[in-house]
């Protein structure tokens, strides 16, 4: 059997192994939007999705759509080359998405807008406002708007103005009154930038009322353009390729050139040009002429866009139209103990994100800054808060004369200004600032205390799923483990001299399985292990909870095991190129994946082991990049107690019934249907299993 699915992965195409990575990320984007229309979620929290959904498909629009348009720009003979049809996927991502935003005007116009209705609140155009709101929206219109309206003629392609990246605008349609019958076109500026988007409006008894600040710009167009008749008006906006193509240098001065291309992001070339699908053919056409637009840039959408802006959206203290509050809860080993280090090095700590507060971890380094045997910090900062206590106390322990290093990866999409600027600020705070290697992305998160403890050097770690951000630590599953185990701090520093010095390290990784080192190696050993237990008659499973999973070599090694008969579970948030279930190719793999109120972001690898299981922690999604190109850290957990901690989370995951959807090879992302009398929501369950720990030593 074995030797038949090796031939079989050979003869059958990357199309036929793999579900198309940009695909598959559709289908987790569509899973987000299905939360906005689910019953059991709260109104506002619906909101919050269509919030969700609309940032997420900006990004993916000004990365990995731009990058099949620059795809298309290269030669024949280039894509002949290519996996996969740019074009093609380009068709097949425009078709699908068009169809997700049909559903999304459904969902806010047909279900939203009449769940406001029942609450007494209304989303009101100009037409429907009483003399008071009017006069309202004048007044805010010239105190508030006028600067930024930005009016501009446009005189076909003989003028092509300038469109801010992502910026909305209102195109107009009109005739000039002075020579009957002649139409021109211009377009405005909506100020969402500078303003909210939602305007609450005065109001009378228990209602409220609310107009888009689309529509005061709507309303007020006949006074910027007097000698016009406004025939009509429809909204646009376009989006540039923001990726900044550093991630290949491997020579210069690479802050140098981030700095550079940060400046360019904003101008890049078209990669999706959004409109109002009610917009007249003439008119769009006029609108390509203008912009140099072609048609794989055109994206019809409803009358409005930028529904990020959702975020924002007024709530006016209603909690009942919200999720019921699960405050994070402490920690009391590590929060309220006297002795924080003394608590670590007598046995290991997990945190449980972001049901147990981010406290602990912020005490890690706030003691640390105090504790006068403490001698050396070291942080690896990917993202971390604009207002960041950790920040705050690196800074400190220098001024209390500890020795400081971060290393800063600057190459974190969108956040390598304030990376930037965040190492500028602890360098001159006297902090020993290191910064992202050439070609290679640093996304371990590690921290090492070094103490001076009886004239002997002990180090105290934390390693974790997530980043050093005390913002995301609220919405994002993930875990953090304190440990003063010898074992794993010995290769913590190892990675932190490594990172400092760009040495190879003497010894190899035992314990660790580190990114650039022994990551993919010693991942396809646990996994070859499974197999060689399983062809061998022996019970071989794995549970496998991440991010995205797109690897090919990994995912051809997922389908032997399957073969070889390994039972394989899996957790996966976005995207999953494996198609499971796929007869006589993966029918012992089953595949879910859990959208709720909190961010599923933790990797959790667990290796049935004949019985004597092995269980990681990791920073890094088993995605090509993530193998190839970045420093990551794999970390086993070695205490009994922590470890049925996560199992029990874990299966609390594979039993969830609410929230959960199946991911097959077609992408249906059917809800999971576990035929239990009892309903399971396992973020939830998570909440209340933490609540109920025990932490009597």
């Amino acid at each position: 059997m074995q030797h038949n699915i090796k031939n079989k992965l050979m003869d059958l195409s990357e199309n036929e192994l793999l579900s198309h990575r940009d695909i598959s990320w559709l289908a987790f984007n569509y899973r987000v939007l299905q939360e906005a229309k689910s019953p059991s979620v709260p109104l506002f929290e619906k909101i919050k999705f269509l919030a969700i959904y609309s940032s997420n498909l900006d990004e993916f629009f000004k990365i990995r759509v731009a990058n099949h348009r620059n795809l298309l720009r290269v030669g024949k003979k280039t894509i002949r080359k290519l996996a996969d049809d740019p074009k093609k996927i380009l068709k097949e991502i425009l078709e699908i998405v068009n169809t997700q935003q049909e559903e999304f005007s459904d969902i806010f116009y047909v279900h939203i807008k009449k769940g406001l209705k029942k609450q007494n609140i209304y989303i009101k155009r100009p037409n429907e406002l009483n003399e008071e709101q009017l006069r309202f929206i004048e007044n805010y219109f010239s105190a508030y708007m006028l600067p930024y309206v930005q009016p501009v003629l446009l005189k076909g392609n003989k003028i092509r103005p300038f469109l801010n990246n992502g910026a909305l605008y209102q195109m107009v349609w009109m005739e000039d009154k002075s020579k009957e019958g002649k139409e021109e076109y211009a377009f405005v500026k909506v100020p969402s930038d500078h303003l909210p988007r939602h305007i609450e409006l005065p109001s009378t008894g228990n209602r409220k009322d609310i107009i888009i600040l689309d529509n005061i710009v709507r309303y007020s167009i006949p006074n910027l353009f007097p000698g016009y008749h406004i025939k009509d008006t429809f909204s646009f906006k376009l989006n540039r390729d923001a990726e900044l193509y550093i991630d290949d240098e491997f020579s210069g001065n690479l802050i140098h050139k981030i700095r550079s291309s940060l400046n360019k992001r904003n101008i890049g070339p078209a990669s999706r040009f959004v409109y109002d699908r009610s917009m007249p053919a003439d008119l769009l056409s006029f609108i390509q002429d203008t912009f140099d637009l072609d048609k794989y840039d055109l994206f019809p959408e409803g009358r409005y866009h930028n529904n990020s802006d959702f975020f924002s959206f007024p709530n006016f203290g209603l909690k009942s139209l919200m999720n019921a509050d699960l405050p994070p809860l402490s920690y009391p080993p590590l929060e309220t103990s006297e002795g924080f280090f003394d608590r670590i090095k007598e046995r290991d700590h997990l945190i449980t994100f972001p049901y147990q507060s981010y406290e602990s971890v912020v005490r890690f380094f706030e003691n640390a800054a105090e504790d006068k045997k403490v001698t050396h910090i070291k942080i690896i900062q990917y993202r971390v808060a604009r207002k960041s206590r950790i920040m705050n106390a690196l800074m400190k322990a220098v001024k209390n004369g500890k020795q400081v290093s971060a290393f800063i990866e600057v190459k974190a999409r969108f956040d390598e200004a304030a990376n930037l600027k965040w190492g500028e600020r602890l360098e001159a705070a006297g902090i020993n600032v290191y910064y992202s290697f050439p070609g290679v992305k640093v996304h371990s998160k590690l921290a090492l205390v070094l103490r001076n403890e009886d004239n002997k050097s002990v180090i105290y770690s934390y390693l974790s799923t997530g980043n050093f951000h005390e913002d995301t630590s609220k919405i994002y599953s993930d875990y953090g483990l304190f440990t003063a185990d010898k074992r794993l701090t010995a290769e913590i520093a190892r990675v932190f001299t490594f990172l400092e010095t760009v040495k190879m390290p003497d010894q190899d990784f035992e314990h660790l399985l580190v990114g650039q080192f022994n990551l993919r190696g010693d991942l396809v050993e646990l996994i070859e292990k499974e197999i060689e237990n399983a062809k061998e008659g022996k019970k071989a499973s794995m549970i496998l909870k991440m991010n995205s999973l797109q690897d090919i070599k990994i995912i051809k090694k997922l389908y032997e095991a399957s073969a070889a008969g390994v039972k394989i579970k899996m957790i996966i948030r976005g995207i999953c190129c494996l198609k499971p279930q796929v007869p006589g190719l993966s029918e012992n793999i089953e595949a879910y994946s859990i959208v709720d109120r909190f961010l599923e972001h933790a990797r959790v690898f667990i290796f049935h082991n004949e019985g004597d299981e092995k269980m990681y922690l990791s920073s890094a999604d088993w995605m090509t990049r993530n193998l190839n190109y970045r420093i990551e850290t794999t970390f086993p957990i070695y205490d009994k107690k922590i470890k049925k901690t996560i199992k029990d989370h874990i299966n609390l995951q594979l039993e969830d019934n609410v929230k959960s959807r199946i991911i097959d090879a077609d992408n249906n992302n059917y809800f999971r249907n576990t035929k239990r009398d009892i309903a399971i929501r396992s973020q939830v369950e998570t909440y209340f299993y933490t609540k109920r720990q025990d932490y009597d030593e």
